[in-house]
């Protein structure tokens, strides 16, 4: 078997900004700025021009899944800085009027299936959430902040040990990013 060295250059496309330091790759862009720590001591980053450029000794197949990853994770950091990421949520409920609403850091469910101690949950910096009537708008710039928020709210108003064909009380993500669920 023969060893072999790989690098590799990823394009950042104009009106972004490249920031690489150590492990830590960070774009700006007109949405604001991504960071993400990759933790693959076997990739050595650096920035040449405006391009990524990615190298490692002794490149094998779980190096190929790795270089794969970041990849994924440069191509959606680039979109959110660029357009942003959007996750809709509904708020349903059929049994007891439900009472949502955002102060601050912290986002309220009230009167949750007749419950009297509301239901709150910290939101996260990096992602904005907006109550319109019955839709939440999450956005964003970092896919994995705002997806995880719309996760987070979902699961806040999550029921158990009721039958589910009945009570279909809650908020469920019906679109992310431009695909309706």
């Amino acid at each position: 078997m023969r060893v072999k060295d790989f690098k590799e250059t990823i394009d950042i496309p104009e009106g972004k900004e490249l920031i690489v330091a150590g492990t830590i790759i960070s774009i700006k862009g007109k949405n604001g700025e991504v960071s993400k720590c990759f933790k693959m001591p076997r990739f050595i980053f650096s920035k040449e021009g405006n391009n990524l450029k990615i190298s490692c000794k002794n490149f094998n197949v779980y190096d190929r899944r790795n270089l794969e990853t970041v990849r994924a994770h440069i191509r959606n950091m680039i979109k959110g800085v660029d357009e942003g990421y959007t996750y809709l949520l509904k708020i349903c409920s059929s049994h007891f009027p439900m009472t949502v609403a955002v102060q601050g850091k912290k986002l309220t469910v009230k009167n949750m299936l007749g419950e009297k101690v509301p239901r709150e949950l910290t939101l996260k910096d990096g992602a904005k959430v907006e109550i319109k009537g019955d839709i939440i708008e999450v956005t964003g710039a970092d896919l994995d902040i705002v997806s995880q928020q719309a996760a987070d709210i979902e699961q806040l108003t999550r029921l158990t040990n009721k039958d589910r064909r009945i009570f279909q009380d809650g908020i469920y993500i019906t679109n992310k990013d431009g695909t309706v669920m």
